[in-house]
Order: C-alpha cells, then structure tokens, then sequence
C-alpha cells in the first residue's frame, strides 16, 4: 500500500486497532500507526496533514 490508498490504510487500521477511537487520535501516532502496517510500502516523506486527515476520515466512516 501506498500513502494514497487511504481506505485500505484505514480498513488495515481497523483491524489492527479495533479499540481506538479515531476521533482521538494524534497525526503523529497515526502516521507511526500507517508505517508499522504489514503492507505498507511507501516512503515517510510522502506523507502530508491531508493524507492523514483523509486516512482519518475513512477509518470514522467505516467505524460508524
């Protein structure tokens, strides 16, 4: 996965964290959360604010 495939990223995240509440989490802890996934393959730099807010918007669409 890339930085772009954000609902992947936010579906992964799901289950990786079913616990957290998406609502409350940090850019900075969710950008470490993205690098750790198992399939994800991108480098860091690629990431910006928008990108993590739209991985964040997935991952509260798919929880409600």
């Amino acid at each position: 996965m890339k930085w772009t495939d954000s609902l992947d990223i936010a579906l992964d995240l799901i289950d990786e964290h079913p616990e957290v509440d998406p609502k409350t989490i940090r850019f900075t802890e969710l950008r470490a959360w993205v690098l750790a996934l198992e399939n994800f393959d991108d480098l860091p730099e690629h990431c910006g604010e928008k990108i993590l807010e739209a991985i964040q918007m997935y991952w509260i669409e798919e929880m409600d």
